[in-house]
């Protein structure tokens, strides 16, 4: 599976949020965006990942920019995470893998020499008119947001 070619625009979808609201990518168009896929919500580099997120919300609206985080998580697991984490921002729940899959980040992963199916931890860059601008598919959890700030920073 491949990931959607940079400069087209971004695979649209529609997906609940930790409350059951349905989202739209569309909903954000007048803004940057960041959607990441992460494989599982209160796992420990998911946590991790987030968290930084959390910590870094007023860094990414001051660049008028908005964060979706994207896993196979039923809402209420995402909502249970919400809350414990203190999220501060949208989490989206993809049970059927239908925009994984759209995106390209389901795929064979590796863990302690096993292989199996899963979720690449992957993030799109997405500019205010919904065109795809970056793909990071090396995506370190401690430095998540930060990388993704540097990048949004430097380029859009």
């Amino acid at each position: 599976m491949a990931f959607p070619k940079v400069g087209n625009l971004a695979p649209a979808f529609t997906l609940n949020d930790q409350q059951g609201d349905k989202v739209s990518l569309k909903d954000f168009r007048g803004k940057n965006v960041v959607v990441y896929f992460y494989p599982k919500a209160s796992t420990p580099g998911c946590t991790v990942q987030a968290c930084g997120i959390r910590d870094t919300k007023a860094e990414f609206e001051a660049l008028n920019t908005v964060v979706l985080g994207i896993s196979p998580d039923e809402p209420a697991k995402l909502q249970k995470f919400t809350d414990k984490q203190d999220l501060n921002f949208t989490l989206l729940s993809d049970p059927d893998l239908a925009v994984a899959e759209k995106y390209g980040v389901w795929g064979l992963k590796k863990f302690m020499g096993r292989e199996f199916m899963g979720i690449l931890r992957t993030s799109f860059i997405i500019d205010k008119e919904g065109r795809l601008q970056h793909v990071m598919d090396k995506v370190k959890t401690k430095t998540h947001d930060q990388d993704v700030l540097a990048y949004i920073k430097e380029n859009l």
